[in-house]
């Protein structure tokens, strides 16, 4: 668990690779709920490569003072990214 939002991340390695590279982080809100948007790539293991970039939502509770994640949406490709931008922005007029 992490106690600041500077600590928290979606790298992950196994074994000396990193499975998951975090390339951005924004932090969307702060305080008691805090939601950030990550930009990041898998390792794709058949490739020995990085996939292409993913986003992902995340909210965490801080609780205790830590940390702690309590939901996500990944947004799996730039062309749903793109018609998400698209309907929040007609919304937005």
């Amino acid at each position: 668990m992490s106690q600041t939002i500077d600590d928290l991340t979606i790298s992950f390695s196994e074994d000396g690779v990193e499975l998951t590279k975090e390339l951005d982080k924004y932090v969307l809100s702060k305080g008691a709920w805090t939601t950030i948007v990550y930009r990041y790539q898998d390792w794709d293991k058949t490739k020995q490569t990085y996939g292409p970039v993913k986003y992902t939502i995340r909210r965490y509770q801080k609780r205790n003072d830590q940390y702690w994640q309590k939901s996500k949406f990944n947004i799996s490709s730039n062309d749903q990214a793109q018609k998400i931008i698209e309907i929040l922005t007609e919304w937005l007029k």
